[in-house]
């Protein structure tokens, strides 16, 4: 059956992965049957001498024990004789990876993502390809099940995040009973944090229907209207009624990284830096404690600029100097100067970060302040 035909909620993404494997040195298989450790069966001579046993000199040989029997597949709500039928099956070199959940399934997808991100330096040689496939919405057994017998046909490696108990059950012994290799995401840690805090989960997934609407969900959305309000300077009157406030030239990423932090909740306010041009008055009278300077190195700044220009249909005759290294140099100069009238004011060099980077640095800085943490020199650039 196609996968598509499974569940309307699928979303395939390949990702290619190349692990070229090597039969030889790959995953040791396990053969034959495991060794007993002779200090285990020295220990078992001496107390049998302790008890005043007769030693059996055959056993001072290395016994090996009996292998277990093979576990019963446990119970499903389905016929046990129903064995999923690999003839015909789909054999392909690309490994799949089916990403199952009972909500959106962004927990278990960026999960995933951040596993194959050990992958990259393979990535170019294309050896073992890798396409990942989401179901999400996946709260029914019969469902489940269909994408577990799929994940067998195609040899596939199943993660899944399934807040309800015996849904996630039901995938954990459908796995086992069809040969399929799975990871519970979600199920450990949660048995782990119910053990830690003395109550049991809910058992619903996130974002479920008829749930209310967090605090945390307005306060959120409340912060997200003021960064957007407050973008580029707008408002500079209600600086003082932010969490964070972002400072620096044109093209330091300013407005991305104030939506980033406004999507976690923080108020942010950012005031561009221009040369020639006043800042804000009231910039200088916010607690210094909220305020982050950007700053950036000046030849991956003009070809940001210069890129910019482009985009924005600027000529290049020499009218426009924004994109200028001499304009760039001075502007950068200028904002330093800025931040050095503020000395409190970190001043972060975003230059080759990414958003998430800058963010996690902002939100450290933000947090050691505000709960009164030591800090190296503040005025050092980060």
């Amino acid at each position: 059956m196609p996968i598509s035909q499974l569940c309307p909620n699928i979303h395939s993404v390949p990702q290619i992965v190349a692990c070229t494997r090597n039969d030889k040195t790959g995953s040791k298989s396990v053969s034959g049957r495991p060794k007993v450790s002779p200090q285990l069966n020295r220990w078992s001579r001496a107390r049998a001498v302790r008890f005043g046993q007769k030693l059996d000199r055959s056993s001072m040989r290395t016994q090996l024990p009996e292998p277990n029997p093979p576990a019963r597949p446990l119970p499903l709500p389905v016929d046990p004789d129903d064995a999923v039928n690999l003839d015909g099956a789909d054999v392909t070199a690309v490994k799949s990876i089916y990403i199952v959940s009972d909500g959106t399934g962004w927990t278990a997808e960026h999960c995933v993502n951040a596993a194959l991100g050990q992958f990259d330096y393979c990535l170019v040689d294309r050896g073992c390809p890798v396409s990942t496939h989401l179901f999400s919405g996946i709260d029914d057994t019969e469902k489940l099940l269909e994408i577990t017998k799929q994940a067998a046909k195609e040899g596939a490696f199943l993660v899944y995040t399934l807040a309800d108990p015996s849904l996630a059950s039901t995938a954990k012994q459908a796995c086992k009973l069809w040969g399929v290799p799975y990871t519970d995401v979600l199920g450990p840690i949660t048995e782990a944090i119910a053990s830690h805090l003395g109550v049991s989960p809910s058992g619903l997934p996130r974002g479920a229907s008829g749930l209310p609407l967090s605090d945390d969900y307005f306060r959120r959305i409340e912060a997200v209207e003021f960064t957007i309000k407050q973008d580029d300077g707008a408002c500079p009157q209600n600086l003082a009624k932010a969490d964070i406030v972002l400072t620096g030239v044109s093209r330091t990423g300013k407005t991305p990284l104030s939506i980033y932090l406004s999507q976690k909740g923080y108020k942010v306010a950012n005031v561009p830096i221009v040369l020639g041009v006043g800042v804000p008055r009231t910039l200088f009278e916010v607690d210094p404690k909220k305020v982050f300077g950007l700053t950036i190195n000046p030849l991956i700044l003009q070809n940001i600029r210069r890129t910019r220009a482009k985009t924005m249909g600027l000529s290049s005759d020499g009218s426009s100097n924004y994109s200028e290294m001499n304009y760039v140099r001075e502007e950068l100069e200028f904002a330093g100067r800025l931040f050095a009238q503020s000395p409190l004011w970190p001043v972060i060099d975003v230059t080759g970060k990414a958003i998430e980077e800058t963010a996690a640095v902002v939100l450290r800085l933000y947090h050691d302040r505000k709960h009164k943490c030591i800090m190296p020199r503040i005025s050092k650039r980060y």
